[in-house]
C-alpha cells in the first residue's frame, strides 16, 4: 500500500535557488470599439478596429499646428467611431527603458481620457513602426506616399497587439491602487 498523504520526492531542481520571473498582468481588449494611436508630436497616426471580430484597419493620421487642432481632428473620429476604448501605444528603448516620449504618450492618453472620458490602455509599440515599414515595403509603398500612411499603419499593429495580447496599462481616471 501506498500512502497516500506523503509527498512525491521533489525533484532536484526544486531545492536549487531560482530566480522568478514574474510576467507583467495583462490587461485583455474588452468588447467594442477601439480608437488605437501610434503618438508622435508632428503625426498621430489613428487606426480602429473590433475587439470581438480582433481586426484592426489604419484610419488616418493626424497633424497640426497646435495640440487644439490635433484634438479637435480626433474629436471628430471619436464622435465618427463611437469607440468604447482607447489604446496608445507606449514607446520604450529595446531593452523597454523608458524615454522621453514614453512620458509624453502617457500624458497624451490622460488627455484623451480627460477630454473624452473613455478608458485608456497602454500598449507596447517597440516594434510597430518596423513592422508598419515592413508591412508597406511589401505593398511596394515608399517615400512620400510611405510617409503619409506609416503612422495610421504603426497604430493599425499597436491595435492588433491589443487584440492578441493585451495592455500593460490601463487607465480610467483613477490612479491605481484607489476603489472602482
Amino acid at each position: 500500500l501506498t500512502n497516500i498523504a506523503t509527498p512525491p520526492h521533489s525533484p532536484s531542481w526544486a531545492s536549487s535557488p531560482m530566480r522568478l520571473s514574474v510576467e507583467p498582468v495583462m490587461h485583455k481588449a474588452p468588447v467594442g470599439t477601439v480608437l488605437a494611436f501610434d503618438f508622435g508630436e508632428a503625426r498621430i497616426g489613428v487606426a480602429q478596429g473590433d475587439a470581438e471580430l480582433g481586426l484592426s484597419h489604419p484610419l488616418a493620421t493626424v497633424t497640426g499646428n497646435s495640440n487644439d487642432e490635433k484634438f479637435n481632428a480626433i474629436a471628430k473620429l471619436i464622435r465618427e467611431w463611437q469607440p468604447k476604448h482607447l489604446v496608445v501605444g507606449l514607446p520604450t528603448h529595446a531593452d523597454g527603458t523608458e524615454h522621453e516620449l514614453t512620458r509624453l504618450s502617457r500624458k497624451f492618453g490622460r488627455r484623451l481620457h480627460g477630454r473624452f472620458n473613455l478608458p485608456v490602455y497602454w500598449v507596447d509599440e517597440r516594434m510597430s513602426s518596423l513592422y508598419a515599414e515592413s508591412l508597406l515595403a511589401e505593398a511596394q509603398v515608399f517615400g512620400r506616399k510611405q510617409k503619409a500612411v506609416l503612422d495610421q499603419v504603426a497604430a493599425q499593429a499597436i491595435l492588433q497587439g491589443f487584440f492578441d495580447g493585451g495592455a500593460a496599462e490601463y487607465f480610467n481616471g483613477r490612479e491605481e491602487g484607489s476603489e472602482e
